[in-house]
């Protein structure tokens, strides 16, 4: 960093799938293992209860068809110009991530776009969007030939992230976050079986944010609840360290 001018967050808060308390814990995370100067915007279409150091902003519209599946749509409405009046790079968070080390390197990391390597589709060039840093205008063609071509998009692509990496790559412009960095609970924590019914999951080597996609959940990981009986979860103490506010 060159200046001392805050470098931008953002999450997103839709529905009622989570609450003000995930935006809070992000906020405190955040807060805790950042050194540079932030500020953290929520986009969201409920703002109650949610930290007042965190900038409220309305959800940006995605204007789906009535009655199209969501699967995370929404954040392509992160790539319009002008977005809530921001500039610059902006990093965003998944709000079921957990930080566990300072996350300063994820602003210096030179890309133009940086985002997690799938860890179910290493060998793909896809990334999981639950970490991804980029610049704000940059890829507003992305979002407006989504809006333009919705139905062949749907066809070609399963979620957002699968048509997000691709019209990135297409650029030139994709770069993958260093392997450590973001280990996903799940596949890099969690032991694999049937080691997983006897020992605890761990925090890897090198981690700083750690992701959850799908089951469990960080709420579900400390109490070692579980939705495949073939995936035992043993309770995950250490979560409640960092995922708090």
């Amino acid at each position: 960093m060159t200046d001392n001018k805050p470098v931008t967050i953002i999450c997103m808060k839709w529905g009622t799938k989570y609450g003000a308390e995930y935006v809070n814990k992000l906020y405190g995370m955040v807060k805790r293992n950042l050194t540079l100067p932030f500020q953290m915007v929520c986009f969201t279409d409920d703002g109650s209860g949610v930290n007042p150091n965190v900038v409220i902003k309305d959800l940006p519209p995605l204007d789906l068809p009535e009655g199209a599946p969501e699967r995370g749509w929404n954040k392509l409405t992160t790539l319009q110009t002008g977005l809530g009046g921001l500039s610059g790079e902006a990093l965003f968070l998944d709000l079921d991530v957990v930080i566990v080390d300072n996350i300063d390197e994820l602003f210096s990391f030179p890309a133009e776009f940086a985002v997690i390597r799938d860890a179910k589709l290493t060998r793909s060039m896809i990334g999981n969007t639950s970490v991804y840093r980029f610049k704000i205008g940059r890829y507003d063609d992305v979002l407006q030939s989504f809006r333009k071509n919705f139905p062949q998009v749907q066809k070609d692509y399963r979620n957002e992230q699968a048509y997000l990496s691709d019209e990135v790559r297409k650029k030139g412009d994709l770069s993958f976050w260093p392997e450590s960095w973001c280990p996903s609970y799940k596949y890099h924590c969690m032991k694999k079986w049937p080691f997983n019914y006897f020992q605890d999951s761990v925090i890897p080597e090198g981690a700083k944010v750690i992701i959850f996609h799908g089951h469990p959940e960080p709420s579900e990981a400390i109490k070692g609840i579980t939705t495949k009986w073939y995936r035992p979860i043993r309770p995950t103490e250490w979560i409640k360290d960092y995922w708090r506010e």
